[in-house]
């Protein structure tokens, strides 16, 4: 899964699109002596931090796996606490994320979310809507499996009651059945905490992107922790199957 740095040379450009798997909550504090809540709390201190660090750095599209299919297995107490976080985090940064012209967006099955959890965000996706400086994509309640089978079975629907042939299922009609198309695929996949599992996180999506791999925990991850990320970006290069730089000339 790990890219490897291009031999033609640096790509200046900043990506467009940054997904972050929100990784090492709990190991911060446990390190530290602390109870996983306040990782979790911790947490969202370091995605308030990314959040202004990215629209300063005219990053357009940042999508955050927030909470995940498969974390429903964990402790009640904690899946509480989680979600009151998000309730909380809504209710304190929905009117700096609108001054900074920052639109909310939401991928996966809000809908099963408790019902605090539903209106913090129908509230907050209403109040930032006119935003155009940069969308910020929660996944929550998101599994990358689950969203394809969502889209084969939407697509399966359509091909049954005649909307459309089979063959004309291209990759990009499917792209247009993914939770994800609203939105551009991403260009960097960053996960902190020295993992290099996607974790069911944006599956179809990460074809072509590159991944960044840090042991820095995601509580400590900062501005500067961003900007390493985003300098380890502009040094690949990108080829999409194609030949790159020397080898194209040779």
């Amino acid at each position: 899964m790990a890219s490897t740095a291009g031999t033609s040379g640096p790509s200046p450009q900043v990506p467009a699109h940054i997904a972050i798997i929100m990784d090492g909550n709990g190991r911060w504090a446990v390190r530290r002596g602390l109870a996983r809540a306040d990782g979790h709390r911790q947490g969202v201190l370091a995605l308030k931090t990314i959040v202004k660090a990215a629209r300063a750095r005219d990053i357009r599209y940042l999508t955050v796996y927030a909470f995940s299919t498969e974390n429903w297995r964990r402790p009640q107490a904690e899946i509480d606490l989680l979600m009151g976080l998000l309730v909380e985090f809504l209710a304190s940064e929905v009117d700096e994320l609108r001054a900074q012209g920052v639109r909310l967006a939401v991928i996966g099955h809000p809908e099963e979310l408790p019902a605090s959890c539903q209106g913090a965000l129908a509230s907050g996706l209403a109040r930032t809507a006119q935003g155009q400086d940069l969308v910020l994509t929660l996944a929550l309640n998101y599994g990358s499996r689950r969203e394809i089978v969502d889209a084969a079975r939407q697509l399966a629907e359509e091909a049954q009651t005649g909307l459309i042939a089979p063959d004309e299922i291209t990759d990009q009609v499917f792209s247009q059945h993914l939770y994800t198309r609203r939105l551009p695929d991403p260009d960097l996949i960053i996960r902190p905490s020295g993992e290099w599992r996607l974790s069911n996180f944006l599956l179809w999506q990460a074809a072509y992107a590159e991944i960044y791999s840090t042991e820095v925990l995601w509580p400590d991850f900062d501005a500067q922790e961003l900007d390493r990320a985003i300098a380890a970006y502009q040094r690949r290069d990108r080829r999409f199957g194609a030949l790159g730089g020397q080898e194209s000339q040779a």
